[in-house]
């Protein structure tokens, strides 16, 4: 009978923990892949539950628009580019950054060598794939800063609106197109072309790259001291998964497609993604840097024509969560 007891209690005392845990609601900007693997991991080694919180991941889509889900409250927080996180602030949608778990971009351009494009000097006279959505103010950026036209013609470059996809390279209809270090770079390998017969421009290393995905939440709810209590817990959790992650890749991949609930991701995929992407958060421990954030708003107020911002960012645009996470 005693036993029995004790076991009845136990059993009360982990549903009432169970019941004390906060909810916590993740918007990914894209599908599940080794690209939100610290979210991934921080569920599965039990770091949010370490801190208390229950936390559902949902994954995004080519028609799911994280500013749009938050905006709704299908979402606490999401991740999110900081060029489209700006455009929605500038938008009316006050989102905030309240960490960065990447510190380097992992845009570039990957040319074919038989266009006869090797450097930034043979991009005239070309046609170069860039993807849209906020995603073309970098590249805008970058052609303003090397003189070369957007509008067509001998001395510019054509501009061919990109899908996510890299068909327009392999079926020869631009000599450039938009790639990740860490996905549509391999798509290119994986279709039959070798590293010898191409060559990369990486946005990081020109000078233009803007910050990736960073966490961010509507600007109200940090008025609330709970909720950034929460969201301290959550930004340490995930931290603390970001860093597993980059000290176990092979790991980190596994841990991923075990939540690829559409089947459609393979193992080689994810673990070629995922030590790609331990390269991106190397070096951040979630704060966000004000150096890469001033080069990301200067790139994107260069860009020229219909710029995604058309000022600096008024307002609380930053929030000391990461400090409370971190105990600085």
């Amino acid at each position: 009978m005693r036993t029995m007891i004790a076991g009845a209690s136990a059993t009360l005392l982990m549903l009432a923990g169970a019941a004390r845990a906060e909810e916590v609601t993740l918007q990914l900007k894209w599908v599940t892949q080794a690209q939100f693997a610290g979210y991934y991991v921080a569920a599965d080694q039990g770091f949010y539950e370490e801190e208390g919180l229950d936390v559902t991941i949902k994954p995004g889509g080519p028609d799911i628009a994280p500013p749009q889900v938050i905006a709704g409250g299908g979402a606490d927080v999401i991740v999110e580019w900081m060029p489209a996180a700006l455009a929605a602030r500038e938008a009316g949608l006050p989102l905030v950054n309240i960490a960065q778990p990447f510190k380097s971009s992992g845009m570039m351009l990957t040319c074919r060598n038989d266009s006869g494009v090797t450097a930034t000097g043979d991009f005239k006279g070309h046609t170069l794939g860039v993807w849209f959505f906020g995603n073309e103010y970098p590249f805008l950026s970058w052609m303003s800063t090397l003189g070369i036209p957007t509008d067509g013609g001998p001395e510019g470059v054509t501009v061919l609106k990109q899908g996510f996809n890299v068909d327009p390279l392999l079926q020869k209809q631009a000599a450039c197109i938009s790639t990740m270090t860490y996905n549509e770079y391999w798509q290119v390998i994986d279709a039959g072309l070798t590293p010898e017969d191409l060559t990369v421009f990486k946005y990081q290393d020109e000078g233009v790259a803007t910050l990736e995905d960073g966490l961010y939440v509507l600007e109200d709810r940090l008025s609330d001291p709970a909720f950034v209590e929460t969201m301290a817990k959550f930004v340490r959790a995930s931290m603390k998964g970001w860093k597993w992650a980059e000290e176990h890749p092979d790991e980190a991949a596994m841990i991923v497609l075990e939540n690829d609930e559409t089947g459609a991701q393979t193992e080689a995929h994810q673990m070629r993604m995922m030590s790609e992407i331990a390269k991106l958060t190397a070096g951040s421990d979630g704060a966000l840097d004000p150096a890469d954030y001033e080069r990301t708003v200067k790139t994107l107020l260069a860009a020229g024509s219909d710029p995604v911002i058309t000022r600096e960012p008024e307002g609380a645009w930053t929030h000391a969560v990461t400090d409370k996470a971190l105990g600085s």
